[in-house]
């Protein structure tokens, strides 16, 4: 019998661990995984490092990841399209996002409505008024096809029944630069960016949309409670493994990620960009991804938006 230990029983992990992330460097995406990559990296002793391959609508840096050896050492950190609906989006993304293994939720953070300050509506219902009164003049922003943004104001015309006019861009910035310049009536952007706009009376805020208020704007009512029961659209963050890792790897990971997430000094930042955390097992982290997909499953049949 071999002496030479298998690489079950080497202990995890024994060398560099690869943080892909699908977007830009300085996305709210890439700071979370960094903050994660350098107290696991303190945790084990072996360097974490990010990889960051955006482009394709994040499906280029999630194949990479779905196309992984399943030992551990590459793991995907991103927002919910690549993990939830990209599937349902494009014909062909590449990978099938349900078989990649859930490890933890990182963190969540609830969008808001963001509408310019100019657009003569104070209300959620007036909002939806001038849309019925003027089918297809009204636009909304977002940071691409497929993005949480396109989804949400697709949510929104199918739940108000008003059509509007989506009007995408290159990311969230150049999105919330046009709301801001009166050049594009409305945004589901994320609380982060927005209500110091807001603040500054730079923007409008008519809705959040989750179920309960934010802190960070106490007085903004929720969508469900301005109109539009149960609406729903959260920026989340998923830290997820190649299909097939074993699952005593991804309990590890799960273990000392939710450890690190539930630090003061990891709480205290995230509140900060008014991020909360995750911490969710793996059996959570499953369940949750599964009632996402199926919330942007409807809307996407709903708004008839065909596959590209």
């Amino acid at each position: 019998m071999s002496s030479w230990p298998t690489p079950a029983q080497e202990p995890y992990p024994s060398r560099t661990v690869r943080i892909v992330v699908p977007a830009v460097p300085g996305s709210t995406t890439d700071t979370l995984a960094r903050m994660v990559a350098d107290q696991l990296g303190q945790t084990w002793g072996k360097p974490v490092i990010v990889e960051n391959i955006p482009g394709g609508a994040m499906n280029i840096g999630a194949g990479v990841v779905a196309r992984a050896a399943p030992d551990g050492y590459t793991l995907l950190v991103a927002p919910p399209s690549p993990l939830s609906f990209n599937h349902l989006l494009y014909r062909d993304p590449g990978y099938d996002p349900t078989r990649f293994v859930p490890i933890t939720m990182l963190a969540k953070i609830p969008n808001v409505l963001v509408v310019r300050k100019d657009l003569p509506v104070a209300t959620l219902q007036e909002l939806v008024a001038l849309g019925k009164a003027n089918p297809g003049k009204l636009t909304y922003a977002s940071q691409g096809v497929g993005s949480t943004a396109h989804l949400s104001g697709a949510q929104l015309e199918v739940r108000a029944g008003i059509k509007m006019v989506h009007v995408p861009y290159r990311g969230a910035q150049p999105a919330l630069t046009d709301v801001i310049a009166g050049h594009v009536d409305m945004f589901f952007d994320t609380l982060a960016t927005s209500v110091p706009l807001y603040r500054e009376g730079k923007v409008k805020l008519l809705g959040i949309a989750d179920l309960q208020r934010a802190s960070a704007a106490p007085e903004v009512p929720t969508l469900s409670e301005a109109g539009l029961p149960g609406f729903k659209s959260i920026t989340w963050f998923g830290l997820v493994a190649p299909p097939g890792t074993p699952f005593a790897v991804a309990e590890k990971i799960n273990r000392d990620t939710v450890d690190v997430l539930n630090s003061r000094e990891v709480v205290d930042v995230l509140r900060r960009i008014s991020l909360e955390a995750g911490a969710t097992s793996p059996a959570e982290t499953m369940t949750f991804f599964t009632e996402e997909a199926a919330l942007w499953t409807n809307v996407i049949k709903e708004a008839g938006i065909a596959p590209q």
